[in-house]
């Protein structure tokens, strides 16, 4: 998991400067929220995965190759979606992950009726689904909670609360206590906030409790993963002009990266050394592809 992260975090730097040099045309950083991939580690292969935006972590640990990333973003002749899609918008059936869109919340009913059929198929199987704090305060959101627990459908529902639906800060997105506070109301009896940034502690035990849930009792469970969003919400965006630098460096200090980092290390199966080697490689790796996908 920690050399996912790694690697996502390196892919994340080349290809935000390949934008910057205009060979691309748009792109999305996991920055501050590369936790989000441990909930990927408790899932079966063969339950399906409808992601947002941020999910390259989850998608990488699943076994998507970096060429493919840059396929992808390049829209090359390489590219599974023909070139069809703007950059980041993901995809592969050989891994379930549902291929993302950019209207935001339409995967989250799309994931419950997807469920609903799994129920039926009774193959043990279920769906999870990623999305904002942002995404929550869309109608798709209601039906989609709405639906999974009339229809008792084995869905979970990933919330990444990362305070910034893109520069509306979560404070003037809601009253109420965040999103899983909201499942009472929907009669869905599971829901949990967790914190979003802790990879070995209570983000990977929950979720494989909530995945052990979601298919013996076929019902929805929410996932409240509280986290930060470090880098700007896309490349279109500046987030400086609505929160202070200082802000986001605190938040840099207490990244998913550098926690995780410490307990390896407590533990002895961690080092500077290691850090060094595996991060040269990774560069060279992402640089090799970057090259490669751009001839």
């Amino acid at each position: 998991m920690y050399k996912c992260m790694l690697m996502l975090n390196t892919m994340d730097k080349i290809m935000y400067d390949a934008q910057r040099q205009g060979r691309i045309s748009f792109y999305m950083t996991n920055y501050g929220e590369e936790a989000t991939l441990a909930s990927a580690a408790v899932l079966a292969d063969t339950d399906l995965i409808y992601g947002q935006y941020r999910e390259a972590g989850v998608l990488l640990y699943r076994g998507f190759e970096l060429h493919q990333f840059m396929d992808q973003c390049y829209g090359n002749c390489d590219d599974k979606g023909l070139g069809r899609q703007m950059p980041i918008h993901y995809g592969s059936r050989k891994l379930n992950f549902v291929t993302l869109s950019s209207p935001l919340a339409t995967q989250m009913p799309q994931a419950v009726g997807s469920a609903y059929a799994l129920k039926r198929a009774k193959n043990g199987n279920c769906v999870i689904v990623y999305f904002g704090e942002g995404a929550a305060s869309e109608g798709d959101a209601h039906a989609a909670f709405n639906f999974a627990a009339t229809l008792e459908c084995p869905v979970i529902f990933f919330c990444r609360n990362n305070g910034y639906a893109i520069s509306t800060p979560s404070s003037e997105q809601y009253r109420g206590d965040g999103i899983a506070g909201r499942a009472e109301g929907y009669g869905i009896i599971a829901a949990i906030r967790v914190d979003g940034n802790d990879v070995t502690g209570s983000l990977q035990r929950l979720q494989k409790a909530a995945r052990q849930y979601a298919v013996k009792e076929n019902k929805p469970v929410i996932i409240e993963a509280m986290t930060y969003r470090v880098g700007h919400h896309s490349t279109s965006d500046d987030s400086s002009a609505y929160r202070p630098v200082e802000e986001v460096q605190q938040w840099e200090q207490d990244s998913p990266i550098a926690r995780f980092r410490l307990y390896l290390e407590a533990q002895g199966w961690w080092n500077s050394q290691a850090q060094q080697e595996f991060l040269t490689s990774a560069k060279k790796q992402v640089r090799t592809d970057n090259i490669f996908c751009t001839l």
